[in-house]
């Protein structure tokens, strides 16, 4: 039983690690989204600077295009993951939900016999007490 507590736990603060991490990762691209829309308008202002520092924003902006991606990929993956571990979450709740009732009838059988086990010793005594 504690050993299901146990893992249940386990798997709970994984689940809380997970969407805190998705969490800051979504702010993360919300940033760097923003960052992006920055640079790509600076990028619009300077665009006769010069070819050398164009080139530069050009490769800044994908690399962070780049990130963008990468960021919302690893999201789409955290949310997979944790909808995996919800679902997994699920089905040991289930099994202990089934367990704790298996084991309550386990309970209620011992104490009947416990229960039967008392009265044929008392009718035992009683017997062993008339044949005196």
């Amino acid at each position: 039983m504690s050993k299901f507590h146990g893992e249940l736990t386990q798997r709970e603060q994984d689940l809380l690690r997970i969407r805190r991490d998705s969490d800051s990762k979504a702010a993360e691209l919300t940033k760097m989204e923003k960052m992006l829309q920055q640079t790509k308008s600076l990028l619009d202002k300077k665009k006769d600077s010069g070819s050398e520092s164009l080139g530069y924003q050009e490769n800044m902006v994908e690399d962070l295009e780049e990130k963008v991606r990468s960021s919302r990929r690893y999201r789409r993956s955290s949310l997979h993951h944790t909808q995996m571990l919800e679902s997994q979450m699920k089905t040991v709740k289930g099994e202990l939900v089934g367990t704790l009732d298996h084991l309550e009838e386990l309970r209620n059988v011992l104490r009947r016999s416990q229960q039967k086990a008392e009265e044929r010793k008392v009718a035992m005594e009683k017997l062993a007490a008339g044949l005196r």
